[in-house]
């Protein structure tokens, strides 16, 4: 368990019990993170909630989806969020060469353009002030479609969402790519904020 900025509460009673073996069932273990955030469950439960629903889309690719959420959580410097995203890859068959490259993309030779256009409009996206470009949509949407960028963007929203909270409170990898014999992820050597134009 790492060393969060609010301490894990002890998950007890009823629905804590049902949440636990839901969880060790799912993950094999309870991240650190459900404790954390188990000392508002209202919260704990909206933020599972929308993450489930954010599961049942299927405009864009889960490939794209994955990279561009590592991306993030990469830029951000969420460790669980990025580990927890190339270990669930696994199951969403997801090019795992590629998913332990995502912090090193730019340096990286496997990406396609397209895939590097997506993990561009990831940082950019989450960079602060937000620095997409009209040539940014543009682009993804001529070789997406609308509909695939509209969710692609809503994908990269949540994963803001889910990443900057866990870093703020000191919440970092549970260590379950490790847990699975998955090859540790490549190292980030860009250095955040410079987000690249994608071309038209």
């Amino acid at each position: 368990m790492n060393d969060t900025r609010i301490p894990a509460a002890e998950i007890t009673g009823f629905k804590g019990a049902l949440l636990k073996r839901f969880i060790k069932k799912t993950l094999g273990q309870v991240p650190t993170s459900v404790g954390v955030y188990w000392h508002h469950q209202p919260v704990l439960m909206a933020m599972a909630g929308f993450g489930q629903k954010v599961q049942k889309w299927g405009a864009c690719g889960e490939d794209l989806k994955t990279y561009a959420h590592m991306a993030v959580a990469s830029y951000i410097g969420c460790t669980w969020c990025l580990d927890y995203n190339y270990f669930g890859a696994r199951n969403k068959d997801v090019d795992l060469a590629k998913a332990r490259e995502v912090p090193r993309w730019r340096e990286s030779d496997v990406f396609t353009p397209l895939e590097r256009d997506v993990l561009a409009y990831a940082e950019a996206m989450s960079s602060t002030p937000v620095t997409v470009t009209d040539a940014m949509v543009a682009g993804l949407r001529a070789q997406l479609g609308d509909a695939a960028v509209i969710e692609l963007t809503a994908v990269i929203a949540f994963a803001n969402l889910t990443t900057r909270p866990n870093v703020a409170l000191g919440i970092e990898s549970d260590g379950f790519a490790a847990a699975c014999g998955l090859q540790p992820l490549a190292e980030r050597t860009a250095s955040p904020g410079t987000a690249d134009v994608v071309r038209s």
